[in-house]
């Protein structure tokens, strides 16, 4: 944790310092890398090969290093929201996070440039942030309390629609604000009833995963498949989120 804390302190600094910052596509117009994003993603892979040389490395930039058999693994996503960062809107953040051989989370880090804040959990430890430790929120009704998602990439994902419009029945506010891993961690912080997003990646949602389950969020599933779908909720909330979830996203079997 003090190696990741303080690539994130370092990573957050550069991202919030005034650059020109070359914008480039990679598998479309929606799908954008900057300079920023390959400079981060390249010190901190540089930085924990040199803490851990045994662990492997999964990165959203440059893929995946192998590390040792049966070595944890890293994952990084350098500027979670880069549209967003690209676009001088202030809402994107680093994830990085350790993870077992199994894929079970061990630790996570998202840092928040623009607000100067960290979430951060070791599993079992429960979740902090900047250092204080925070909970899910105490709210027993999505009814008007905030629920977060994301697009995927720049589109709608299955169930989305509906979804939205039976959460607007409930009078509960949906936000799209443009970063997976912020996004999630703000249920740890209790700002956010309930997030919800239609394909899980392992680079920008474990860390905040981590994060908003030590805070006592439910996580339905508790670890994801790559490129499932991914529910959390505050705990008195988390039957009538599951509810709705169940109705429009993700069906019971």
């Amino acid at each position: 944790m003090a190696v990741a804390t303080e690539l994130a302190a370092w990573a957050a600094e550069l991202i919030r310092r005034p650059r020109p910052d070359a914008v480039r596509e990679k598998e479309g117009p929606a799908d954008i890398v900057t300079d920023t994003d390959e400079a981060v993603e390249t010190h901190l892979r540089e930085a924990l090969t040199a803490a851990f040389p045994d662990h492997g490395i999964v990165g959203e930039e440059y893929g995946v290093t192998e590390g040792a058999p049966d070595a944890p693994h890293w994952v990084i996503d350098p500027v979670d929201g880069t549209t967003n960062y690209a676009h001088g809107l202030g809402w994107c953040s680093l994830s990085l996070g350790l993870a077992a051989p199994d894929g079970t989370p061990l630790l996570g880090v998202v840092a928040d440039p623009w607000r100067h804040e960290t979430f951060t959990a070791i599993r079992g430890r429960g979740a902090r942030l900047n250092g204080t430790p925070v909970q899910a929120a105490s709210h027993t009704t999505l009814t008007g309390h905030v629920f977060l998602t994301e697009w995927a990439a720049h589109a709608h994902w299955p169930g989305m629609d509906p979804l939205l419009a039976d959460l607007a029945d409930r009078h509960c506010t949906v936000r799209v604000m443009g970063s997976t891993a912020l996004s999630l961690a703000q249920v740890a912080a209790g700002r956010a009833t309930a997030a919800g997003i239609g394909s899980f990646h392992h680079v920008d949602g474990l860390p905040a995963l981590l994060i908003a389950r030590e805070a006592g969020a439910i996580a339905l599933p508790e670890l994801p498949s790559y490129g499932e779908p991914l529910l959390l909720a505050a705990p008195g909330a988390a039957k009538e989120a599951t509810e709705v979830w169940h109705k429009h996203v993700s069906p019971l079997p």
